[in-house]
């Protein structure tokens, strides 16, 4: 068997009964790929879909490689980045040393992606002053990831949106026709815009979208955004510096290694 010093970046997706949802994070993977071309990015699942977190795992381990960085595919650190996917690579094979990177968000690249998404779907730059957009998420138990949004949804409004609201597709409220039903009411928006802040169509997804039945625009999933390829590259060299600066003792848990999650920097409104 021939080692291999090399990282390997194993993206952990939640997965899906939705055909979709894989084969936007296999779209995603492939933009990685071709940002990066030396990196070996392969992916696991958590559930519905093939292969598995722990397949993955073995099969490296198998092949000699060393060392692995694990990137949730997540845009929270909610529940999943906390306890399931941990608690997973926590059953890598002996010998296979395992850094658990942060999640994606928050970044301003997350936000200029949702922009982007917003003017695809024919929302005019010029309107924005005068747009008021639902910031839709997934949703979450996590009091967390819950903060997380809301702070996103005021930092974006500061890059010059007339209002910003989160709304959320399960756990809390507001859902998203309620947001977009108390956009239609706030002084100077002239229309509204739904960004769904969600990485791959699903079941909650199309309940965004649902949901936005009453506004002007509804833009895309993020999917394969070159940006969010960007940041996903972003949080793997993050975590592979943090692992290799020996002034910066990392927290382990048997044989996983965790460096500290990202958090607002640079500040959102300096990205526009």
């Amino acid at each position: 068997m021939r080692h291999t010093s090399r990282p390997v970046l194993l993206v952990v997706a939640h997965g899906s009964r939705d055909p979709r949802h894989a084969a936007s994070v296999r779209a995603l993977l492939r933009t990685v790929r071709g940002l990066r071309p030396g990196l070996r990015v392969e992916v696991g699942f958590l559930d519905f879909n093939t292969p598995s977190v722990p397949a993955v795992l073995n099969s490296l381990a198998e092949e000699g490689v060393r060392d692995v960085v694990a990137l949730p595919l997540l845009l929270t650190r909610a529940f999943h980045a906390k306890a399931d996917i941990p608690a997973v690579l926590r059953e890598a094979p002996p010998g296979l040393r395992v850094r658990q990177a942060g999640v994606l968000g928050p970044s301003p690249l997350l936000l200029t992606a949702l922009e982007t998404r917003l003017y695809e779907a024919g929302l005019d730059p010029a309107d924005k002053p005068t747009t008021g957009v639902v910031l839709a998420s997934a949703g979450s138990t996590d009091p967390e990831a819950i903060a997380v949004i809301a702070d996103i949804a005021r930092e974006w409004r500061h890059t010059g949106w007339c209002a910003v609201r989160p709304a959320f597709a399960s756990a809390t409220l507001p859902r998203t026709e309620q947001a977009v039903r108390l956009l239609r009411d706030t002084p100077g928006v002239r229309q509204v815009a739904v960004a769904p802040y969600v990485l791959a169509p699903g079941f909650l997804p199309d309940r965004i979208a649902r949901g936005a039945a009453e506004a002007d625009v509804l833009a895309d999933v993020l999917g394969d955004s070159p940006l969010v390829a960007h940041v996903l590259l972003d949080r793997f060299d993050a975590c592979h510096r943090f692992a290799a600066d020996p002034a910066r003792p990392p927290t382990r848990a048997g044989n996983i290694t965790t460096p500290p999650q990202p958090t607002w920097h640079p500040p959102l409104r300096a990205a526009v």
